[in-house]
């Protein structure tokens, strides 16, 4: 019973995120869109990068983490968003054109271009944020693991677009941090991380730190890698995104 009450709310999740498109230059994202409850004049808009394992074409696989928070009647009611969740292809990389070869922070890439998935991402983003009805100082960047080195990536190359990241059991080359120190960050790991390295995200608060950025960071004790699933459950989650406002620069 247990399980089909999961894939109940599964579907009826999927069946509230509209499937869409977002076509450039002849390459196609797949992506899912929440919208807002009517009864604002401007909404957040809130962009959430999967991990590498929902990677794919079926437009589906994306929403298999995290897409129950922003479906849930009370946070509908109470945080409403526009929400948009792309789907990054099988062989693609949200943060690199490719894999890394070791995500040990020191190591991770620094100066490297824009992959082309994110370059994807960004016009995606910039359609939405031609909408009135969204509010250019309330976008939000949610990501898990391959989707959290996307957040970090995305906040370091438009730190000017980004009000608010929180990168879950990411990681990335700490030196880039100092292009986002205006962004607020929340930043969640699992102790026990034996996919992406804890120092990941510990390397990141510190550089945050010492650079004076709004940061925090929580670690859960002998949490392996699905870190997420206690971060999406964390009393505060919703209220510290939404508070958020991009910073005056």
């Amino acid at each position: 019973m247990g399980l089909l009450i999961f894939l109940a709310g599964t579907i009826y999740a999927q069946g509230e995120y509209e499937k869409k498109q977002f076509v450039s230059q002849g390459d196609t994202l797949n992506y899912r869109l929440l919208r807002p409850e009517p009864g604002q004049q401007q909404y957040p808009l809130v962009l959430f990068l999967h991990g590498g394992g929902e990677r794919g074409s079926d437009n589906e696989k994306q929403l298999s983490h995290g897409s129950e928070m922003f479906r849930n009647p009370v946070n509908r009611e109470k945080y409403p968003a526009y929400v948009l969740y792309p789907q990054c292809p099988e062989e693609g990389y949200w943060a690199y054109r490719n894999r890394p070869e070791t995500f040990t922070p020191a190591e991770m890439p620094s100066g490297v271009p824009i992959s082309p998935v994110m370059e994807l991402v960004v016009g995606l983003l910039d359609e939405y944020l031609l909408r009135p009805d969204v509010d250019i100082d309330r976008v939000y960047v949610i990501g898990l693991s391959m989707g959290g080195m996307g957040t970090f990536d995305l906040a370091c190359r438009y730190p000017e677009l980004v009000a608010a990241a929180i990168p879950i059991c990411g990681t990335v080359n700490p030196t880039r941090l100092e292009a986002a120190k205006d962004v607020h960050f929340r930043i969640f790991h699992g102790d026990k991380d034996s996919t992406v390295p804890v120092s990941g995200s510990r390397e990141a608060y510190k550089a945050l730190k010492h650079i004076g950025a709004d940061v925090e960071y929580i670690e859960f004790p002998g949490v392996n890698h699905d870190s997420w699933t206690p971060a999406f459950n964390y009393p505060d989650f919703m209220e510290w995104l939404f508070e958020k406002r991009r910073k005056t620069r």
